[in-house]
């Protein structure tokens, strides 16, 4: 049994509808934040920001995080960095060129929050964790444009020269003295790696990726970095679940503590907050109804301190499952968090099982037929 484990976990993609789900998920929410914001971009994160540039630097001076925007001064730079980042989120969720799209993903989700750590929220905190896990799983297998070109067979050369742009834009980042402490071979805290191992590795990896294709598809070279890639995208996917349960664990854990929590008041006092009523009448009607309430808060805790424990068993996880999302639907339309709860519907998808991912996808086939089908009056 533990030889069939360690097989399939070196010779299959595990995973692969959960991890498109995934991908779509956190692109739709990246982009859907983007556009949201895009009137407020520059008080955010841009020229008109209260925290500016040089607080920016001292703080990314004491933490080491990464981040673009101050390699250059100017609204035209900034203007180019939000742009960029709302083309890759579309990419990412489209599926289009996954390998170089998940990078610049990766890049301006950094960029862009780790310019001002003080504005983001739980639902931030895991687009920026995912951002950093998507790199490495193999997320374009299905329901993405990747996956049908494979299907057709047509590769062109757009790949090769978004790979040449790409490692041209990296050197002149690397090399031009403009990027500072962003892209360094070392860093100060474990594991003591800095940021251009990894850019530089992926676009390497990329680049062999695509000569061993061409010159030995069928060869021992390229088998080798197959399977490399799918104990990469494997163990990718399993950091992703890992972070999904503690997300939960530790909110419940740190939920049983609370003297709110505790007496089944902690859902009712924000529902009684400017902040967190997008629709006054609705927050005061349910705030109204105190035992709801009080179950609904003592429920919550329940819930996320008896996640972990519900792997165990399919059935009982599955249930679980649509109750976390149900209630994610509901802090988005009651309380005003959509990104926080999009994100954390987008996570709990690597735990679906796959047959219900490829029920739903079989039926949006069906109705999609059927608008597209439909006689005009």
């Amino acid at each position: 049994m533990l030889g069939r484990a360690v097989e399939a976990f070196t010779g299959r993609v595990l995973g692969r509808h959960q991890a498109a789900v995934v991908r779509i998920g956190f692109g739709l929410v990246w982009l859907a934040y983007l556009l949201r914001e895009w009137p407020n971009r520059r008080v955010l994160y841009g020229d008109r920001s209260p925290w500016s540039m040089e607080l920016a630097d001292r703080l990314l001076g004491d933490d080491g995080a990464f981040t673009v925007l101050p390699w250059f001064d100017g609204r035209p730079w900034f203007e180019l960095v939000y742009h960029l980042g709302v083309l890759a989120a579309l990419a990412v969720l489209l599926g289009w060129r996954t390998r170089a799209s998940t990078v610049l993903f990766l890049v301006t989700v950094l960029s862009l929050q780790n310019r001002d750590v003080f504005l983001g929220d739980g639902g931030d905190n895991v687009v920026h964790l995912m951002a950093v896990y998507l790199v490495f799983t193999r997320c374009a297998e299905v329901w993405s444009l990747d996956a049908r070109r494979a299907r057709t067979g047509r590769s062109g050369r757009t790949g090769v020269v978004l790979w040449a742009v790409l490692g041209a834009v990296l050197a002149a980042c690397q090399f031009g003295g403009f990027s500072g402490t962003g892209l360094t071979w070392t860093g100060r805290t474990f594991p003591y790696l800095g940021w251009s191992p990894l850019f530089w590795g992926l676009w390497a990896v990329a680049g062999v990726w695509w000569v061993l294709g061409r010159l030995r598809p069928d060869g021992e070279p390229r088998a080798v970095l197959d399977a490399l890639a799918t104990m990469v995208h494997n163990c990718a996917m399993l950091v992703i679940a890992v972070e999904v349960v503690l997300i939960y664990a530790t909110a419940g854990w740190y939920k049983v503590q609370g003297s709110r929590w505790q007496d089944g008041t902690a859902l009712y006092y924000p529902l009684h907050l400017d902040y967190f009523t997008p629709w006054p009448g609705l927050s005061a009607l349910v705030g109204s109804m105190l035992l709801p309430v009080f179950l609904i808060s003592y429920g919550t805790v329940v819930l996320q301190v008896a996640f972990p424990f519900t792997l165990l068993d399919r059935r009982v996880k599955n249930v679980l499952l649509a109750v976390m999302v149900l209630e994610h639907v509901g802090i988005a339309v009651v309380l005003g968090l959509p990104v926080f709860s999009l994100a954390m519907i987008a996570a709990d998808a690597v735990f679906l099982p796959t047959g219900a991912l490829l029920w739903a996808a079989r039926r949006s086939r069906v109705l999609t037929s059927r608008i597209r089908w439909r006689p005009a009056p």
